[in-house]
């Protein structure tokens, strides 16, 4: 921590600075331009623009400096590994500060889900915040492994790293004043409310609003942007894995509206990340589209520490803190170090500082269910026309379509020649027993199974297949492993990727999980499943019941335009 009195000297230059990046060029995102000059670091802190002299001093031989970018809204367990491996893995690319909401292990491990995002990050080079999940269970519809309502959420709102609500995806519960979305509201008035709010407009926007939610990260085009901007609201400009609105929300972005925008991630995956990056990413996919190269800086840090209510960070510049990234060119945002907390944390390709993940028995052991039998996955049916979901490659919507099946004694049964394979739900949290059961095209796997526990929102187990025995097969071994996804070819497992924390992350390095995805993906691409799709990302959707037309939960085949369960026969 900072002593006030040693930053005062070392600003006024009456004792050398710990630390001086000399000959910088620093990028000035209050008055958006680059300034040249030193950068004085007391401790953690920022203290002086100019011309100084440093216990330590590094010839930045006019490099750029930047702030440390912060991304406004993600879930850390899309990224499938540790919290600590997570850090590790972004603040290689530039990120110092990211706003999480903990919504999927909320779903499966409840407070304790919660609690341990909290404890993981305690002591990372990285400064992990958290918005409490509003929503937990997502919907009604399914059965996810906790229920938090509003005086749940009352046991962890004092922590300090706790900024407010996360995304209120229930934009129908705020509109027809639900008493436990209100609860919710009300307790967080005072605080930074996220929202999930596509399509409403008009009075049920202001509505929505009214109730203290401040961004939307759902927004598809840039009208639908403009009338959240106007009514005061911050827009997160999104670059995920699945989802994206970036390069069609820039398009509406201008000079007087820009300092409305932030950046988010929301889901990205390993490979993204390592491949691509992180928040870097969007900020040069923002400069490619044409906004200028500093102001999209200025989206990365300032805006995001202004609409997050950060007076601490989000620029460089004194008493600021000394979260300080550095590159070459300003317009490939190659960060070739990155300072946190006036400390060196990555440099020369390499993070400085490791620290392991250990075993935290409030999140291993997720896989509470009885034994999955043959009969369990059997579909007794009266007719052979059926209700079958399609997938659309390139997207996470499905169709409702109308299919003649294979029928022998009164059961659905698997047929060579058509396109249809089982896809069953199993309720993986509460014991149970619920089976959802359903069919699905368009999917093309032969001569196997492939499971798995990632499956929004209440992350079940969900298992596509074209045999009742391969499908047994992976859902035994899910449960075996703690949960995770497998790929089983003829009755035998092919290849697995653990995820014992909460059945949705790795202990083990973010390379070794990029690696092991990479192989699953070629295998299932071997059994014949269709290339265009991500079978695994696709999985995982298949089981939320908001995003239309056809999904199926633990408690069955849904049908989300009418919002209500329907059979699979028709």
């Amino acid at each position: 921590m900072s002593n006030i009195r040693d930053i005062i000297s070392a600003a006024l230059g009456k004792k050398k600075a710990k630390l001086v990046l000399k000959n910088c060029k620093i990028i000035n995102v209050f008055t958006e331009e680059i300034i040249e000059g030193d950068v004085a670091i007391e401790n953690d802190k920022i203290v002086g623009i100019g011309e100084y002299e440093g216990e330590k001093e590094i010839d930045l031989k006019g490099k750029y400096v930047s702030p440390g970018f912060i991304d406004c809204h993600m879930h850390i367990e899309s990224s499938m590994v540790s919290p600590k491996e997570f850090a590790k893995t972004i603040i290689s690319k530039g990120t110092t500060t990211v706003i999480a909401d903990p919504h999927e292990i909320a779903n499966v491990k409840g407070l304790d889900g919660i609690s341990y995002i909290l404890d993981e990050t305690d002591e990372v080079d990285l400064d992990v915040f958290v918005m409490l999940p509003s929503c937990v269970p997502a919907t009604e519809f399914e059965n996810s492994g906790a229920i938090l309502k509003a005086e749940d959420l009352e046991q962890l709102i004092d922590h300090k790293r706790v900024l407010g609500l996360g995304e209120m995806m229930n934009y129908p519960g705020v509109i027809n004043l639900s008493d436990d979305v209100i609860d919710k509201l009300e307790m967080f008035k005072d605080m930074v409310i996220d929202g999930h709010g596509p399509v409403i407009s008009g009075k049920e926007l202001n509505g929505y609003i009214s109730g203290g939610i401040r961004t939307e990260h759902e927004c598809t085009d840039a009208l639908e942007m403009l009338e959240r901007m106007r009514l005061g609201m911050y827009v997160q400009l999104r670059e995920g894995s699945a989802a994206k609105n970036l390069l069609d929300l820039v398009k509406g972005l201008s000079k007087s509206n820009m300092s409305r925008v932030v950046f988010c991630t929301d889901d990205r995956h390993p490979e993204d990340i390592i491949k691509k990056g992180h928040i870097n990413n969007n900020v040069k996919i923002a400069v490619k589209s044409g906004i200028p190269a500093i102001n999209a800086i200025k989206i990365a840090t300032l805006n995001a520490a202004e609409c997050y209510r950060f007076h601490d960070r989000g620029a460089i510049a004194p008493g600021y803190l000394a979260d300080i990234l550095v590159f070459d060119n300003l317009y490939s945002i190659d960060v070739e170090m990155v300072i946190k907390n006036g400390d060196i944390v990555f440099e020369d390709g390499k993070v400085l500082n490791h620290y392991e993940s250990g075993y935290d028995e409030r999140v291993y052991n997720s896989m509470s269910f009885p034994e999955v039998t043959k009969e369990k996955l059997q579909i007794p049916v009266h007719s052979d026309i059926a209700h079958v979901i399609k997938l659309v490659e390139g997207s996470i919507i499905t169709k409702n379509v109308s299919r003649k099946i294979h029928v022998e004694d009164g059961l659905f049964t698997f047929h060579d020649k058509l396109d249809m394979l089982k896809v069953a739900v199993v309720e993986r949290h509460n014991n149970t027993g619920n089976v959802g059961l359903g069919l699905v095209e368009n999917f093309k796997l032969k001569g196997g199974a492939i499971a798995t526990t990632v499956a929004h929102d209440s992350h079940n187990l969900i298992v596509v297949g074209d045999s009742d025995e391969s499908m047994l097969v992976a859902i035994d071994h899910l449960r075996n492993i703690g949960g995770g996804i497998v790929v089983v070819k003829d009755k035998e497992v092919v290849g697995d990727l653990s995820l014992p924390i909460a059945g949705l992350m790795s202990d083990k390095s973010v390379e070794y999980v990029n690696e092991r995805l990479e192989k699953l993906m070629d295998i299932a691409h071997d059994l014949g499943v269709n290339k265009e799709i991500d079978p695994f990302m696709t999985l995982a959707f298949i089981a939320l019941p908001v995003i239309p037309s056809i999904r199926i939960t633990d408690r069955g085949l849904f049908d989300v335009e009418s919002f209500k369960f329907i059979s699979v026969e028709k």
